[in-house]
């Protein structure tokens, strides 16, 4: 937590100005076409104006977190009437655009998919190197995922201002579009025993990528079309999931070079 001036609280990485306030005021700004990355409403109400902003929310396909009222209090002193619309750091962008886009020029797309990532720092150094290395896209679900702010940007060196970042509503169904358009699905998980060494990544490729504490859920676990490990040779059997995704990618970069 970070004290403000007024000496209250507000959650690390958050400032006011990064959120909109107020529930007309937040589904004007849904109207006006800003980019929201998702919208918090106090659990206890659900007046007439709330169900048109939640009908409204849906429409748009903007996520809504229900959440207590002490939780919109920690971002705001101001009358925030139980709404409270935190503003994208970036702008999303379109799947279909970037397959489409990728093989107009004859390009292999090579896609990375974060499953329940939440680290802000993991996501930011995944995001640099993605950047770095030439990935056509991340892709993050719309729930579970680390929060795109200030931090993220920070850590990712401001590699997510040019890096094309993808939010799905449901991983699995993303996935299986994205193998519907030629796409290789590969886990890079500990669970096998094929390295990564022995998998073409020359051909159009989403990688997938799970967090250090859950993995890759068995949901998309059961529609990968492959499982690759990285090797490991030490006494410790598991890297961090930034290094992990450096490595799994760059491999990708040396066959496709």
């Amino acid at each position: 937590m970070e004290k403000r001036k007024d000496g209250f609280l507000i959650e690390k990485g958050e400032h006011e100005k990064d959120f909109i306030f107020g529930t007309r005021a937040v589904m004007e700004s849904i109207h006006a076409g800003k980019d929201i990355d998702k919208v918090l409403v106090q659990k206890e109400i659900n007046n007439d104006l709330i169900k048109e902003l939640l009908k409204l929310c849906k429409t748009e396909k903007i996520p809504v977190v229900r959440v207590p009222e002490a939780k919109l209090n920690r971002i705001t002193r101001k009358n925030h009437q139980g709404v409270v619309a935190q503003m994208s750091s970036i702008e999303y962008a379109s799947l279909d655009h970037v397959i489409e886009s990728c093989f107009n020029v004859g390009k292999a797309p090579l896609i990375l998919i974060l499953d329940r990532i939440t680290d802000v720092r993991n996501f930011g150094a995944i995001a640099r190197t993605a950047e770095c290395a030439g990935v056509d896209a991340i892709v993050i679900p719309e729930k579970g995922s680390a929060q795109i702010n200030s931090d993220a940007i920070k850590t990712s060196v401001g590699a997510l201002n040019f890096l094309p970042v993808v939010r799905s509503r449901n991983l699995f169904y993303t996935c299986r579009d994205l193998q519907k358009s030629g796409l290789v699905l590969v886990a890079i998980t500990e669970k096998t025993d094929k390295t990564m060494y022995d998998t073409d990544f020359s051909v159009p490729v989403a990688m997938v990528m799970g967090s250090e504490e859950d993995g890759i859920s068995t949901e998309l676990m059961g529609i990968v079309d492959e499982k690759v490990k990285i090797p490991m040779a030490g006494r410790i059997e598991s890297l961090n999931v930034s290094v992990s995704a450096g490595v799994a990618i760059y491999e990708a970069i040396r066959q496709r070079k």
